[in-house]
């Protein structure tokens, strides 16, 4: 798990921001760890396309630094690909990674530093969504109630990680990358990434991202982006029903996102890693030129509900209600 605190920081910093086609609420919080590591972004109508809107987490190990990068700059580098606007979205975002990657490598001091990050991003553009994925953090989309998975974890046990760590040069030990890491594909983490004789799609650890497309119809409720400081506590059913019965209450996305957190943080420093990690989420809900109460009945929830409402003084008990003791301390940025 790594170094811990005596006592965890539980400031939550959030944002909310809104236009007609989404209400998106995003969060974060140090936790338990020494240092906060993970970064996000979430942009309405990207300066380069203003009919797409962008999401991202990345969770950083070794330092923030990738981290911090990635969130500043990765969607620049999607939308400046000559097949973004031309062929193909979707490998647009597969060679952005690989390019993004190679900038660093070749660019500044980052080939010398041990740090790394994940990167889960969804880009939606004209009703399509696209998820791309380097790491172990996670998107979800909740689809007239269903879970729809966005992404695929990529861990050093997954038997295609396996095979390419192995022809890499590296092993797989105690389900970590020669036994160090625990996640098998990343941007940074160069130590990994020096075999010559492999290209970067096949180096030990790889930015090569898997990416899934959608088409989204009016029956999309939300989508979750989150770190896996959320995703090793709960599943993604779980964190489904936790955000859509808060929905129907009428909570606000970034109320939901903290009260997710509050939820997933462990009750002291002995929990054997679960609920000790940086936390960060960010939900995304689809109002389909519609308004918030429209998703709210959606989701199961009535017109008395309150926009502002608190847990539990609308309707029937939570399924997943909060610990009696639970922090509260937030900086709320509206957007």
């Amino acid at each position: 798990m790594g170094q811990t605190l005596s006592e965890p920081v539980t400031t939550k910093d959030s944002a909310r921001c809104a236009n007609s086609s989404f209400l998106v609420g995003s969060s974060c919080m140090q936790g338990w760890r020494i240092e906060m590591e993970d970064a996000h972004t979430h942009i309405l109508s990207l300066p380069d396309d203003p009919a797409a809107a962008f999401f991202g987490v990345y969770d950083g190990h070794g330092g923030a630094a990738v981290a911090k990068f990635a969130g500043k700059h990765l969607h620049k580098f999607i939308t400046k690909r000559p097949e973004y606007f031309g062929s193909s979205v979707e490998l647009a975002m597969k060679r952005a990674f690989l390019d993004f990657d190679r900038e660093m490598l070749h660019n500044g001091s980052w080939g010398e530093q041990m740090a790394g990050s994940t990167a889960i991003v969804v880009l939606i553009k004209d009703k399509r969504l696209y998820c791309a994925n380097a790491g172990d953090s996670r998107a979800i989309a909740s689809v007239g109630g269903i879970v729809r998975p966005l992404s695929v974890d990529h861990k050093p046990s997954n038997e295609s990680e396996v095979k390419r760590i192995v022809a890499g040069g590296g092993r797989v030990e105690n389900n970590r990358v020669n036994g160090n890491l625990a996640l098998s594909r990343a941007l940074g983490d160069f130590m990994y990434k020096r075999n010559t004789s492999k290209k970067p799609e096949e180096q030990i650890v790889t930015a090569d991202p898997d990416v899934m497309v959608c088409d989204m119809g009016d029956d999309w409720e939300f989508v979750v982006l989150a770190c896996d400081g959320i995703w090793d506590v709960m599943s993604s059913t779980q964190v489904a029903e936790f955000v859509r019965e808060r929905i129907a209450v009428g909570m606000q996305p970034d109320l939901i996102c903290e009260h997710l957190m509050s939820y997933c943080l462990a009750p002291n420093a002995y929990n054997y890693g679960l609920g000790g990690d940086n936390m960060t989420v960010i939900l995304v809900c689809m109002l389909h030129n519609k308004s918030y109460d429209d998703l709210i009945i959606r989701c199961g929830g009535t017109k008395s509900s309150s926009l502002e409402s608190g847990v539990g003084d609308i309707g029937p008990p939570l399924k997943y209600p909060l610990p009696k003791a639970t922090p509260s301390s937030r900086n709320l940025e509206n957007a």
